[in-house]
């Protein structure tokens, strides 16, 4: 009787150890796992709507917080997205009376708070899906503004730093030729859309010696801001043999606003809308 119950104790230690062992033995390299998984989700595209939040948060001097669209797996990916920039309007500063929900109205960002921004572009077969951020500026944004967004989304998200771009309308459209011209080195693509600036040999120069890509957007008739503004960046950037040429879309329209159409991804030239032209180049 005292060798049964020894054999039976016997049995059961040994049973507990085997079962330890496997235990173990299944969680070995948990990281190793996780990173087959992250790797499997990075070449998946994406199918839904980015994520979008607001965040209340300053950024530099001129900043009182952005909104941010995120791909929906971003948090299951270990892979860096193309960044997009996107700059509002005199309209929409934060002047005391304005929200950041403000920032929310207009263009790329409008459409992000609208859940109808693509969740991805598929440019030369690769599939691409954006981070969107939409800064709040308390007054008009110099280049050093849009450059200090800049590193703090590349310091808090995963970006891909050759593929960073700017787009911005009016106010924010004659900011964003200011980027183009002082960090060309950095950006690899602007779309300027109704923008209020003026023609500078200097800028349209910078523009052209950094192989910054342009596709520029007015209305023919636009009375706050004449289309003629444009129309001469475009040609002082061209005179100076780009690679690629910049471009110019002009609408027939007497409205201020050519953003709407111009960031709508239905509207395309070549079969192309701005975000699948834009994804063609990048800072190699």
């Amino acid at each position: 009787m005292k060798m049964k119950k020894s054999m039976l104790l016997a049995s059961v230690a040994a049973l507990v150890i085997f079962s330890s062992c496997r235990k173990e033995k299944s969680n070995t390299n948990p990281g190793t796992s996780l990173e087959k998984s992250k790797a499997i989700q990075n070449e998946l595209p994406e199918t839904s709507s980015p994520v979008v939040r607001a965040v209340a948060s300053t950024v530099g001097s001129n900043v009182t917080g952005y909104y941010i669209g995120l791909p929906a797996r971003y948090d299951s990916t270990s892979k860096n997205y193309p960044l997009l920039i996107f700059i509002h309007g005199i309209g929409q500063l934060a002047n005391g009376q304005n929200a950041l929900s403000a920032v929310s109205t207009v263009g790329a960002t409008h459409l992000l708070n609208q859940k109808t921004f693509p969740a991805s572009f598929t440019v030369n077969g690769k599939s691409f899906s954006f981070i969107v951020a939409a800064p709040q500026f308390k007054e008009w944004p110099k280049a050093a503004d849009v450059s200090d967004v800049i590193n703090a989304m590349v310091e808090k998200y995963r970006v891909d730093a050759s593929r960073i771009y700017v787009a911005g309308l009016s106010m924010g459209g004659g900011t964003t030729w200011d980027v183009a011209s002082s960090l060309g080195s950095k950006v690899a693509a602007i779309v300027p859309i109704s923008g209020a600036s003026y023609a500078d040999d200097k800028k349209a120069s910078s523009i052209a010696s950094n192989h910054v890509a342009v596709w520029a957007f007015h209305n023919s008739g636009d009375k706050v801001v004449s289309s003629d503004v444009s129309k001469q960046i475009v040609q002082k950037i061209n005179a100076n043999n780009p690679n690629p040429a910049a471009r110019l879309t002009i609408f027939e329209s007497k409205e201020h606003d050519a953003w709407t159409k111009a960031t709508d991804p239905n509207y395309k030239e070549n079969g192309m809308n701005i975000y699948e032209w834009m994804l063609q180049y990048s800072k190699i």
